[in-house]
């Protein structure tokens, strides 16, 4: 019991010491660049840094045993191929994890999009009326676990990520902390954009229009890579801002209800349309 105690608190040591550099850095650029003029402690802001505690301890318990299982499927299924790739460089096997995991979690959140059930527990993440660098951290657990294990679930099985190699484990920490990162950052309240590097990495000018209202949040699903949107055909970046942010639907204000509203909503939840091809 002890352990775990010593665990659990050097985990929200560590949680805390992030938000403290995340709220260092972002506060001030988005005072000095801000697109929308807000407050810092702005509505719904408790609520995120609850989901930004939440989600750094529950999913993490979550994800390691459906891990090692595909593990051991995909040594058992296809050892040669993943000896290959095992042999390749750490470079090699980083930049072909960020590709991998990108495209896996754009298909994820995409489905979160396009079905019913999944959408009831994305739509957490959507209700956010303002958009800041903390909405990136609004999610309910189950729609946090479903995009984890959906972008893991690939590297672990094409051995892009092997537990028994003590370097691997940098890999997935370097996915995981650049895609986060850069999750604050597109989710920032800052007007900048970045000119033709906007068809390389996605800035906070395309993913503003994946939270507006209307159909526009049908587009713009990948988090670094705009370019997967281009090849699937939901791009969707205009010279303009969005009007307005959040979902159409009721939202419990609170953590709590917020938690419960998936399971409560009916089954015959609304399903939200994809448009045909967003023009770019």
């Amino acid at each position: 019991m002890t352990a775990e105690l010593t665990s659990l608190a050097a985990t929200l040591l560590r949680l805390t010491a992030w938000l403290a550099i995340l709220a260092a850095l972002f506060v001030p650029l988005e005072r000095l660049f801000a697109l929308h003029r807000q407050k810092v402690l702005r509505k719904q802001i408790g609520v995120d840094v609850c989901y930004y505690f939440l989600n750094g301890l529950l999913p993490g318990l979550m994800l390691g045993a459906p891990m090692t299982a595909v593990v051991i499927v995909a040594h058992k299924v296809m050892p040669g191929a993943i000896a290959a790739i095992a042999a390749l460089p750490i470079w090699a096997r980083a930049a072909a994890a960020m590709i991998v995991g990108e495209t896996a979690y754009y298909w994820a959140h995409r489905l979160s999009h396009q079905i019913p059930l999944l959408w009831r527990f994305h739509a957490i993440h959507h209700s956010a009326e303002a958009i800041d660098y903390m909405v990136s951290v609004r999610a309910h657990p189950v729609d946090f676990f479903w995009s984890r294990i959906v972008m893991l679930t690939p590297l672990f099985a094409l051995g892009l990520v092997n537990p028994v190699r003590m370097s691997d484990g940098l890999i997935p920490a370097f996915v995981l902390i650049v895609g986060g990162f850069w999750g604050f950052f597109v989710h920032a309240n800052v007007r900048w954009r970045l000119g033709p590097f906007e068809w390389l990495l996605a800035t906070p000018g395309f993913h503003h229009w994946h939270h507006s209202q209307g159909l526009q949040r049908n587009c713009n699903y990948a988090s670094i890579f705009p370019w997967l949107d281009r090849i699937f055909g939901t791009h969707h970046l205009p010279g303009t801002w969005p009007a307005e942010y959040g979902v159409l639907e009721p939202t419990a204000p609170t953590l709590y209800g917020q938690l419960l509203q998936p399971f409560r909503e009916p089954e015959a939840a609304r399903t939200v349309a994809e448009p045909a091809a967003p023009k770019a």
